[in-house]
Formats: C-alpha cells, structure tokens, sequence
C-alpha cells in the first residue's frame, strides 16, 4: 500500500481515535475531548439528574463533579463569575446544576476559592428552596457547618427585605430535608437593620412567641388562609392578601372557585406548572374570561422575560398539557387549543432575540438510539426537544432544510410553518434504532448537491459508525463544493465530548438548550 493511503485521515473510521485530541466516546466511537471550560457550561446548563442511553445519572454526575472541583482548582474567580453569569442569565432550565457548583466550591482546598463559592450563593439561591436544596447537598458532601457556611446562610436571610423575606418564607416552608426553622436555629441570623418583622419572621419560624411583633402582611395572609375551613372563608383571604397557591391549605386547591380567586396573583411560572389542574376543574373555560387571559400573558414578550422561564421548562409543559393527563398522578384534561398555540409562541419567545443571518442551514437531527433517552429529567426526548430547539432556528432564517439521521439519512417532514406539536410527533412517529454516523449530513449533501453555508447538528456527540469522522467529512465537503461552510454542533447531554474540532475556527460546540444558543449559532454564522 502506498503511504498516502496509510495516513489518508479520509480512511479512519470513528471507531478509530482520528489524532491524539481524541478521546473514546461512550458509544465506541471517538470524539473531541472538551475542555473544562466548555464542559462547566455543558453542566451548568443541562445538569445530570437524568440518566442518558449509556451512562447513569450517578455516574454523569461524578464525572461531571470532577470537572468542577478541578475548575474551582483552575480559576476558582472565573468559576464563580461563570456559575452567577448563567444563573443569573436564566440560561439553564433549572438551578440546580449551578447550587451543586456552589456547594462542592465550599469544599475547595483554597479559602478564597471557598469564599467565592459562599460569596455566590446569595446571586444563585434566589427562592428559599434553592437554599434548602445548597444546606442539603453541603451536608451529602460531608461538609461541616463552619463560619463561613453559617455566614453565607445569615446573609441570605438578613439580606433580603422584610416583605419579600416574609413571602419566601411562606412560600417555601420545606424542602430536601430543611425548613427554615432548621436553617435559622442553626445559623441564628440577626435583623441589624432594626426591622421588627424581621424579628417576628425569625421568632415565628422556630415556634416562638412573636413577643409583640407583627409579622408581614403576606405571612398574615398565609397563617388566615391555613384556619380557613370553607372556600367562603378562604377566597377573600387569596383576595385581600394576594396570596400565591403555595400559602393555601392543600384541601382547597381542587376547587374551581379557589383557583379564580388565585390567578392573578401566580407568577408565570406557577400558572404554567398548574394548566392542567386548571383546564381539568374548569377554570380556563372562554377566550374573553380566564383562557383569553393566560393565553394572553404567554403571548406577552415581556412577561416572558421578567419571569425568566427557560424554553425547555415550556417546551415541557406543552409535552405535558397537550398529552391531557399529569406524569404523576391520574388527573386529566381536555387540552384548550388556545393554550397549547399560546404555549408554542411562549416557547419561542423564551428564546434570546435572533437576528437572521441570511446565511443557508442544514438543521440536522441525530435519531439514533443513544438520543431516545429524556432530557433534564423531563419528559421529551433528547431527539424532540432537539427539533424543537432547531424550529428557533428555521422561524429566523428563510433559508433552511431538515434532516434526521442514524446511521442512514432519515427524512424529516417538517417545516417552519408546522406547529411544535406537530414537530414532535413528527419525531415520536420517526422511532429509529440502530447507531450514529454525525458525518452523514455533510456526506448527504455532499451526494444530494445541496449547498449549504452551515451545519447544526444536534446531537449527544455519541458517533460510532464506520464512516470518516465529521470533521474529516466537512473538510471534504469544503473542498468539493468550494463552500466554506461551517460546523455548528449543539451537544445535547452532559457529556465531555464533542464532533467539532476545537482547532478548527469553522467549527463551535455549544450547549444545546442554552437560552441564548440560537443567538450565539447566529453571531458564528454571521462572523
């Protein structure tokens, strides 16, 4: 044989290492090994409480916790600022990811790395269950209860002002094995702004006498609302006091007029994790009373983004209300069709705005086995809520195609104009096994003579299949075509690898499932 067939990098399959910055992948192929850095974000962003197709959740979430301490070890500043700048940014689904960040910083062999993990925890444990789930995981971790912990958990307390103080603690009474009786007996935070609700918000959480204090107003509202024995007694109180669906006793929240009463006062969030217990007792029933009002602040840009609810959270509960019955439970619905429209524009709105590139798309799908499993712990599959995220994509640019791939080419009927529902059934009817070529989109239009100025594909970098490797097949796309056309891979899973070649600047990793995703794969595409 010839020496340049021996080194032709055209020949390696992906089930060979391509060069020495390839890493094994879990599916037995080979793949790019990401940096620290870029793997933070991965966690930091889809977290690890859910299994994927090859590894468990225990296992994902070890790995990924070494790549933590070892940023705390790195730039324990950098890692700090990052874990705030995402959380604050509201780009991941959830804050748990980023509060377990925090908590193995606590544990860090450098004080000021320590300290700056402490410092944070005011910036990222927003709501009282956040600082249960931080006091719950220190203790997992074997963490004592020292100065600087208790101070961090003194200053969540004394910071924050009397009425909003007031609200957490009567929204969120318990969670993970903590309350705030637990909490302020422990680390014994002082009102040294003077506030006597202040003092009778403490006194009443462990039981005290309020010795003459008056507790905020929202407190009062709650402790009324929990003596209250009818729904008579109980809607003036919702009311009068604004309450929230937390601060009501559990008895009432199967009643229709009950739910009335709180509507108005439910942040987004709570309106959205609760439209099926609503349609099923009736309470979305007309466009001009209460469905006409839901449907209108899911269609409301800037209620959107005030209330910082991330695309995959609705992309879920659509999954969910359009389904008609709950995960957990027997409760049922029939689905209202202006919610489940007004849930789909909600979706998009969530996202970071998008300017269009003008730039030609090849938005393309891995269907193979490995991306059956469900993300973030949700109900949707890594492949739907992959279509999802690429429909940002296709209702920005005028110039798109699908694709769907395995180890063969998958067609995809679907389009811009489709509905998101139809899009995942779209991908729920495509149920194919088998493995994963992530060359096959560049080879595909390479054989089809589509011209293309970018690739997405969305994926959990998992290939294994006997093709040339992906970075291999968009060089050869490059030149064949004379096209400089450019990778964007969007990794779907906590995984530490990648298809893209980090020495390629036509080439960008990033977290699939970041809020702002589709406005960072436009600036790429556009620079």
């Amino acid at each position: 044989m010839s020496y340049a067939s021996l080194v032709d990098v055209r020949a390696v399959p992906q089930t060979e290492r391509l060069n020495a910055r390839q890493s094994a992948n879990n599916g037995g192929g080979f793949s790019f090994a990401l940096g620290v850095w870029a793997r933070l974000d991965r966690f930091l962003i889809l977290g690890s409480d859910a299994a994927t197709y090859y590894e468990s959740a225990r296992k994902l979430t070890r790995e990924n916790a070494a790549v933590v301490e070892e940023c705390w070890k790195t730039d324990f500043r950098r890692t700090a600022d990052r874990i705030v700048e995402i959380s604050v940014a509201g780009r991941a689904p959830k804050a748990s990811p980023a509060v377990f960040a925090l908590a193995l910083g606590t544990l860090a062999e450098d004080v000021r790395a320590r300290q700056a993990a402490l410092d944070a925890v005011q910036h990222v444990c927003r709501t009282g269950t956040h600082l249960f789930e931080f006091a719950s995981i220190c203790d997992a971790l074997g963490r004592g209860w020292g100065r600087g912990l208790k101070r961090a958990v003194q200053n969540w307390y004394e910071s924050r002002p009397v009425d909003s103080l007031g609200y957490q603690m009567s929204k969120y009474r318990s969670r993970h094995g903590y309350d705030h009786s637990r909490l302020i007996s422990r680390t014994r935070p002082s009102a040294k702004d003077g506030a006597a609700g202040r003092v009778a918000l403490y006194r009443w959480a462990v039981g005290n006498s309020l010795d003459g204090h008056v507790l905020p107003d929202v407190v009062v509202g709650h402790l009324e609302a929990m003596k209250a024995e009818t729904v008579q007694e109980l809607v003036p109180l919702i009311e009068r006091h604004r309450l929230t669906w937390e601060a009501v006793p559990t008895w009432s929240l199967a009643d229709r007029k009950v739910w009335e009463a709180l509507l108005p006062n439910l942040k987004l969030e709570a309106v959205v994790r609760n439209l099926g217990r609503m349609t099923s007792l009736g309470v979305l029933r007309t466009l001009s009373g209460d469905n006409g009002f839901v449907a209108g602040r899911l269609s409301d840009v800037e209620e959107i983004r005030r209330s910082r609810l991330h695309p995959f959270t609705i992309l879920q509960a659509l999954a969910v209300y359009r389904s008609g019955r709950s995960v957990k439970g027997d409760l049922k619905w029939d689905p209202v069709p202006t919610i489940v429209s007004a849930l789909e524009q909600a979706f998009y709105l969530a996202f970071a705005n998008v300017v269009p590139t003008g730039k030609r798309h090849y938005l393309s799908i891995d269907m193979s086995d490995s991306m059956k499993s469900n993300m973030i712990g949700g109900v949707l599959s890594a492949r739907q809520a992959s279509a999802a995220m690429a429909m940002v994509t296709a209702r920005t640019e005028e110039n798109y195609g699908f694709f769907g791939f395995n180890h063969r080419a998958v067609p995809l009927a679907i389009t811009a104009n489709d509905s998101l529902t139809g899009v995942i059934r779209e991908i729920e009817d495509n149920r194919f096994n088998g493995g994963t070529d992530c060359a096959l989109p560049m080879l595909h239009a390479l054989q089809k003579g589509i011209e293309t100025d970018v690739f997405v594909i969305y994926t959990d970098n998992e290939t294994n299949w006997t093709s040339m490797h992906p970075s291999v097949a968009l060089q050869k796309y490059r030149r064949e075509t004379g096209i400089d056309a450019k990778l964007v891979v969007a990794g779907m899973t906590a995984t530490g690898f990648s298809i893209a070649d980090p020495m390629d600047a036509g080439m960008l990793d990033v977290v699939g499932f970041d809020s702002s995703a589709v406005s960072i794969i436009a600036d790429f595409v556009r620079g």
